[in-house]
């Protein structure tokens, strides 16, 4: 049985998988006039949990004790801690492509496709290895003890949009500036309707 801490982060995997598929499915939709609107949102929640809740959570709680429990998986970890630390680079870069085409017209759209898919990739990969590498090896490795202890440190501190997770405002704000600013089927929106 998963602790609360697998369950939390399995949690957030969701919701970041959610918004990852959504980007993919905005992009597929071509190159409207509003389009780039659309992206904003999505770009700044992926810029805002994930690289500020959920990456530490993984580290402190997860990767660092794993490294004296399973040291067979010190490549691996060291792997999704590097790619921890540049993914904050990656979100303002993608921010900045998204600002060019917005600010510069549709010959900048390519750049922003190009990057943005690649991220999703990678992204999707990365939590890939994590969930069917790293979270079995760690309940292996962890005593009830030491679940204890690491569910005691993450559970006050999750992804707020997450299943189960208790409302943040200023989060609920957000995913509902998401889902109703973005079109359908995404979303609840309307291509060509502004929404607040």
């Amino acid at each position: 049985m998963d602790s609360i801490t697998l369950r939390i982060l399995r949690d957030e995997h969701f919701s970041l998988t959610a918004v990852l598929r959504s980007l993919r499915m905005m992009l597929h939709r071509g190159p409207g006039e509003d389009a780039p609107q659309y992206f904003d949102a999505m770009l700044f929640y992926i810029g805002e949990v994930p690289e500020k809740e959920h990456h530490p959570k993984e580290s402190q709680l997860l990767f660092q004790p794993m490294l004296q429990r399973a040291p067979e998986l010190a490549q691996t970890l060291q792997r999704l801690e590097g790619e921890h630390a540049g993914g904050e680079k990656a979100v303002g870069d993608l921010q900045y492509l998204l600002l060019a085409w917005e600010l510069m017209g549709d010959d900048r759209r390519e750049a922003f496709a190009g990057a943005l898919g690649q991220y999703i990739d990678f992204y999707l990969e990365h939590m890939s290895l994590e969930e069917t590498v790293i979270f079995p090896a760690a309940q292996k490795a962890f005593t009830p003890g030491d679940w204890a202890a690491i569910d005691g440190a993450c559970a006050p501190n999750r992804d707020p949009p997450a299943p189960g997770a208790a409302p943040d405002p200023a989060y609920e704000r957000l995913f509902s500036r998401i889902v109703r600013s973005t079109p359908s089927p995404i979303g609840l929106g309307m291509v060509g309707v502004a929404q607040v």
